[in-house]
């Protein structure tokens, strides 16, 4: 069974990726501890621990703010989001049918949250297709580094994808293409079709202000 600490650590970042503690929001060790049942001082390890993820800011005595995306945030995310996408993008193309159930089950999920309107889920279901072709690159830490990064984006895909249920549809539609390309195009179609793809994400990540 999970520790104290690891169930607020939980309760509090699960809140802040699925968009339920929105960026800016304030609340208490107290509240935390009342939430999930456990006392103030796991709660405050689990507050620390966010602290240094940059999830949340901490006020002695007072409490926790979700830290929110400030534009410029999100613009570096996007571009070292690009770095490591693009670099995969090539050093996977010869493991690229190890993949393609996955990522066409993880379409599936898109369509799926995308009808139900379930922005959370379809934001996960993103995160994960694009981990699942970083990881077939082969590379431990580049994977490690780009998981922190995709964590950060979930927080800017709660706040753009609200913005218009169309990028949602032309999200679908790249992804659809990848996978596409993926099973009957080329390698140098797929790594444009991946700058492509990283491009419309800078450019809603400009949306931020």
């Amino acid at each position: 069974m999970p520790s104290a600490s690891a169930r607020a650590y939980a309760h509090v970042k699960g809140g802040i990726l699925d968009g339920t503690n929105a960026g800016g929001q304030f609340f208490t060790e107290g509240e935390v501890a009342e939430a999930i049942g456990v006392s103030r001082t796991p709660v405050r390890e689990a507050l620390l621990r966010l602290e240094v993820e940059g999830l949340v800011r901490l006020y002695p005595k007072k409490g926790a703010m979700v830290v929110p995306v400030s534009a410029q945030e999100a613009q570096d995310v996007v571009e070292a989001r690009a770095v490591i996408e693009e670099w995969a993008a090539s050093r996977m193309w010869p493991h690229r049918k190890e993949i393609l159930d996955d990522l066409g089950g993880l379409l599936a999920l898109l369509r799926t949250a995308r009808k139900s309107g379930a922005v959370e889920d379809f934001a996960a279901a993103d995160r994960s297709f694009h981990e699942r072709i970083v990881s077939a690159a082969g590379n431990a830490i580049l994977t490690r580094q780009y998981h922190s990064l995709r964590e950060r984006q979930l927080c800017i895909s709660h706040i753009v994808l609200r913005v218009s249920d169309a990028r949602m549809d032309r999200a679908i539609t790249s992804h659809r293409r990848l996978i596409g390309l993926l099973t009957t195009g080329t390698k140098a179609d797929f790594l444009t079709a991946t700058h492509d793809h990283l491009k419309v994400a800078h450019e809603q990540a400009g949306s931020i202000r």
